[in-house]
């Protein structure tokens, strides 16, 4: 007898940990997860101070955000092995909300996305962020990255200037302004930093090349004293605890002007954390919950914002990192949390003495991961209206806004969409394709037949209104066939009611044969033939050519015919 199916809330929403942890833990379980968790700590550690600054806040930001948005993405998702904490998809849209409304403004933005993505994964919308256009996430990730590249100039070169602007024409403008102000010290140092990153890519892949870097330009600066600007210089000393846990205010007035943003980042947090947990199950072979992941990256999104943290997600990088290292289940993920927390209580004052220049040339590799430097080229030469998708999301996500670039892409894709699919439909004389249903041949005179392949919707219905205008006479009857059409909506309902009244008009009897199930049903429920008149339906062609025999017939009787169009 087969074990009973567990309800569907559990199926949906129970926690992985759960089902780990019921299924039986034993030593060998922990142990393999405490050396997974400690390797992405080791890596997230950088990262975490690297991704706060560049997002224009301090670096414990980042790593109070790594430490309890990881703990609950990994105690309560719905991924086995999903690692969570700050990702610079989010450093464009941080550092816009930052600029335009403090950092308080930032706090209630990203509660505002936790509370976004926990109503969306009960609602189960999990399984729509499938359906994202892949044009729009490529340049939108692609231009997440262009952002990123060019936010880390200042540091790269250690110009000596303002406040970087947020806008990517301006900034630019700066960078020129300042150029003369390079600081030899932080290109070597960039230089560095980006050369140990490379080289142990190539030669040493399993080891933490972005911690190596850090202490390699760390010692470097430290041993030559060179005149870079680190953590310390800029920042001050780094806190070695935790944030109070505080209920921010919330002013109605702002938090309507935050709700673009907020849903930008639920969108970012959704998108990317259902993405790696895709990733990570082609690499264990093990099945996330789509909707209980949503729920835990919200929940943790609201915990960051009450502990004073940036907007989380899951980090791909790092997911495949505990993969890699053994993981077997989420508490590799809380344990990272939990060495992260070591780290900083213990290595804070240490952390001051790290350049920027190190920090920056972490996050140019981040960029260029993040480029699409392959799917971008490859995208373009898909089809023309992917490719004005492709750009469009690029130009608006680097030139204008995150926000607004979701919008345009998505908006221009569906478009593009319409466009096919009213392409793809056929509406043409109905020459029957199948043997069976007879020849246009046998046709009486007087009668004529036209079919529409493909869904009748409201990119397409306008098609239908010039039916009767591509004839050459006016016929006595007239045949619409609707075999192929396997779905119509309510502008093509409105087409039909059109092309019913124009007959009508013209004394033509109107025939509609072959309609599916979804269209009969669509038709019925909108009072079709009420608003239509006199319509005839037939099930097949040959039932259609017999009701137009018999229409032809009883015309005669009732009077004197003479032939079509004369």
């Amino acid at each position: 007898m087969s074990a009973p199916r567990p309800p569907a809330w559990r199926r949906e929403f129970e926690p992985k940990l759960w089902t780990v942890l019921r299924g039986g833990y034993g030593w060998g379980d922990l142990r393999a997860d405490a050396v997974a968790g400690l390797t992405v700590a080791i890596v997230a550690l950088p990262l975490a101070m690297a991704l706060a600054i560049a997002s224009g806040t301090t670096p414990d930001k980042g790593l109070h955000t790594a430490i309890v948005a990881g703990f609950l993405i990994s105690a309560l998702g719905g991924s086995r092995v999903q690692i969570g904490g700050p990702t610079a998809a989010f450093i464009p849209v941080v550092f816009v909300v930052i600029e335009r409304f403090g950092y308080g403004g930032l706090i209630l933005c990203t509660l505002l996305a936790g509370l976004m993505l926990i109503a969306a994964g009960l609602l189960r919308l999990g399984a729509l962020m499938r359906y994202m256009p892949q044009p729009v996430i490529t340049g939108f990730t692609a231009g997440i990255a262009v952002s990123i590249f060019s936010s880390q100039v200042k540091d790269a070169l250690g110009l000596r200037m303002g406040e970087v602007p947020a806008g990517f024409v301006e900034r630019w403008t700066a960078y020129a302004q300042h150029l003369a102000t390079t600081q030899p010290a932080a290109v070597a140092l960039t230089a560095i930093g980006l050369a140990v990153i490379i080289a142990l890519r190539r030669w040493r892949p399993r080891w933490p090349g972005f911690l190596f870097a850090l202490l390699t330009c760390t010692m470097v600066a430290l041993a030559l004293a060179l005149p870079a600007e680190t953590v310390g210089t800029r920042f001050g000393a780094l806190p070695s605890s935790l944030p109070d846990f505080a209920i921010p205010h919330i002013p109605l007035e702002r938090t309507f002007e935050l709700l673009p943003s907020a849903f930008t980042i639920a969108f970012l947090a959704g998108v990317e954390s259902l993405l790696s947990a895709v990733v990570a199950d082609g690499m264990t072979g093990g099945r996330h919950r789509s909707n209980g992941e949503l729920v835990a990256q919200g929940v943790a999104n609201v915990g960051s914002a009450l502990f004073g943290g940036l907007p989380a997600t899951g980090a791909l990088a790092r997911t495949a990192t505990n993969i890699r290292a053994g993981a077997r289940s989420p508490v590799s993920g809380i344990l990272h949390a939990g060495f992260l927390l070591v780290f900083m209580l213990a290595l804070s004052p240490l952390m001051s003495y790290v350049p920027l220049a190190a920090l920056a040339a972490v996050l140019l590799v981040v960029a260029w991961n993040m480029s699409e430097v392959q799917q971008f080229p490859h995208t373009l030469s898909a089809p023309w209206g992917d490719r004005v998708v492709l750009l469009l999301t690029f130009a608006v996500t680097v030139l204008v806004d995150l926000t607004l670039a979701i919008q345009a892409g998505v908006v221009a894709a569906a478009f593009v969409f319409m466009h096919r699919m009213a392409q793809s439909v056929d509406v043409g004389p109905g020459a029957p394709e199948d043997e069976d249903e007879g020849q246009r041949t046998l046709l009486p005179p007087g009668v004529e037949a036209f079919r529409i392949n493909g869904p009748l919707f409201f990119g397409a219905s306008n098609r239908v209104d010039t039916l009767l205008d591509r004839l050459p006479d006016t016929p006595r009857v007239f045949i619409l066939r609707m075999r192929l059409v396997p779905i119509i909506d309510a502008s093509g309902v409105h087409a039909l009611e059109n092309l019913a009244a124009r007959c009508r008009r013209q004394d033509i009897a109107l025939v509609i044969s072959g309609l599916q199930p979804q269209p009969r049903r669509i038709l019925a429920d909108m009072g079709f033939e009420r608003s239509a008149g006199d319509v005839r339906f037939a099930d097949d062609y040959a039932e259609a050519i017999a009701v137009a025999r018999a229409l032809l017939a009883s015309a005669r009787a009732a009077g004197p015919v003479t032939d079509a169009g004369s």
